[in-house]
């Protein structure tokens, strides 16, 4: 072979991470379908984007009968055309998911050519890579149904490859894209322009920083506030009543503000965050600090799933440490960095086997597997719906249901609950009652859930029922029940 053509193959090590990222994206994929078919998704986040998705590459507009708003209302997402083409081929919930696979997969990536070129070792650059893919929170978020923020775990590696190797264009390419996902990306964005800034790059930082306080602000306020009619549903989310509320809980009580972020696990939180990178990333506190708005924003949150790693909030927090654990390891003496990148492997591999489902991780994924009957009952159940017609079901069918104008997550929408945007709605009837044709639910239903649906009996009739699951349909005449209902 000549010399000529020894330089057109790939490398060894860019070989194993593109098989590494292809294994893990595959696995997780195999994995989330499994579950998915199993009725371990849910409305709430996977089946409101498949809706949504759908009715946008309907050319509709993508008002979430699920969840009672505009999907770009809820978020600012218009990253999401990108996938309609997608929907107009292989439409479905497992296509979301495959996609959020190999988005997650694939930022192992940048993150291996950014360590090879900075620590000039392919050996040592592949574990950065396994740092990622075994990561509890990237894995936790690969698993929590699907979210736009899945597109961040690809675009925010790449800006900061980009960054820190001076390769501008993609730079510009992936920050944005990333202003596209969802109007608070700002809390990365901005961070990482200061970084640009920081790294002698003040012009492009600065308009980082300017294009996307824009792009937030246009999204909550042009997007968000025009379709749903607030720029926010999320204020809630900071304790003591707001933003000016927790900062002068902290001048006046900072003992009770203490108390507050060491209760609920938030330290705990913080832990599993760090600790698989054997803080190492403490040696680049100026990359590390592109994840601080967001992990600061997660601890000081109410919401108990912004402070937990199995959740995508976290997600967007992960690059900067492994990044920064990059330039911390660049920054040691190179006889003393196999040390460091053995601990570095060391902690991920530990992290990963005590907090990820994992093949060789302790935690296990919870529910029905796809074969077990009440799965396999409430996918032959609900083959029976007529395709179109509006539907009210139990949360776990609604992924598989959801390509129709009307879709509503039971009880609604015979009694409000999360629904929509005027909280004084909440308990009361929804007009769309009227319109449903059909609700599918298990047969064994919670005492509320009992009494939400006897409430509607008297307008619906059984129709179809297995083991596990029955159809009612609305009642079009005094008829006798078909032989086998419930």
């Amino acid at each position: 072979m000549s010399p000529a053509q020894q330089r057109r193959l790939p490398e060894p090590g860019t070989v194993s991470v593109l098989l590494f990222a292809a294994v893990h994206a595959l696995w997780s994929t195999r994995s989330h379908w499994n579950i998915h078919r199993g009725l371990g998704t849910s409305a709430y986040d996977v089946g409101l984007y498949d809706q949504g998705v759908w009715l946008l590459s309907r050319f509709k507009s993508p008002f979430v009968t699920l969840m009672g708003r505009n999907m770009l209302g809820d978020h600012a997402s218009l990253i999401l055309f990108l996938v309609v083409p997608l929907y107009w081929v292989v439409p479905g919930t497992e296509t979301l998911l495959a996609l959020q696979s190999a988005l997650i997969a694939a930022g192992a990536l940048p993150v291996y050519f950014c360590a090879r070129r900075l620590l000039s070792s392919q050996s040592a650059a592949l574990v950065f890579a396994v740092a990622w893919l075994v990561n509890p929170a990237v894995n936790g978020a690969n698993f929590e149904n699907f979210h736009p923020d899945s597109f961040l775990a690809l675009l925010v590696p790449l800006a900061l490859w980009a960054l820190l190797t001076r390769r501008f264009r993609w730079y510009t390419v992936s920050v944005v894209l990333s202003a596209l996902v969802k109007e608070d990306v700002s809390l990365v964005l901005v961070p990482l322009g200061l970084l640009a800034v920081v790294r002698g790059e003040g012009r492009r930082g600065i308009l980082t920083i300017v294009g996307a306080v824009a792009a937030s602000l246009a999204g909550m306020f042009l997007l968000m506030r025009n379709l749903i009619g607030v720029p926010t549903r999320n204020g809630w989310r900071i304790p003591f009543g707001g933003v000016k509320g927790f900062l002068r809980e902290t001048v006046t009580n900072p003992s009770n503000v203490l108390r507050y972020l060491g209760s609920e696990g938030r330290l705990f939180y913080l832990w599993q965050m760090t600790a698989p990178f054997a803080f190492v990333f403490m040696l680049a506190p100026e990359v590390a600090a592109v994840s601080a708005l967001v992990i600061v924003g997660n601890v000081v949150s109410t919401f108990w799933y912004q402070f937990h790693i199995g959740y995508h909030y976290s997600l967007v927090a992960v690059p900067a440490l492994v990044f920064a654990t990059v330039v911390g390891v660049s920054r040691i003496h190179r006889d003393t960095r196999p040390v460091a990148v053995s601990i570095v492997l060391l902690a991920s591999v530990v992290s990963g086997v005590m907090w990820t489902a994992l093949p060789f991780g302790l935690q296990r994924f919870d529910g029905w597997t796809a074969d077990s009957a009440v799965a396999r009952e409430g996918r032959a159940i609900i083959a029976q719906v007529p395709r179109g017609v509006p539907v009210s079901v139990f949360h776990a069918l609604a992924p598989h249901l959801a390509h129709r104008e009307e879709i509503y997550q039971f009880p609604n929408p015979f009694r409000t609950v999360l629904y929509g945007n005027d909280e004084k709605k909440e308990g009361t009837r929804n007009p769309a009652a009227d319109r449903i044709q059909y609700v599918v639910i298990p047969l064994s239903l919670d005492p509320q859930g009992t009494a939400d649906f006897l409430a509607i009996v008297p307008e619906f009739e059984p129709w179809r029922k297995n083991g596990s699951w029955a159809i009612w349909k609305r009642r079009a005449s005094p008829t006798v029940a078909p032989s086998g209902a419930p």
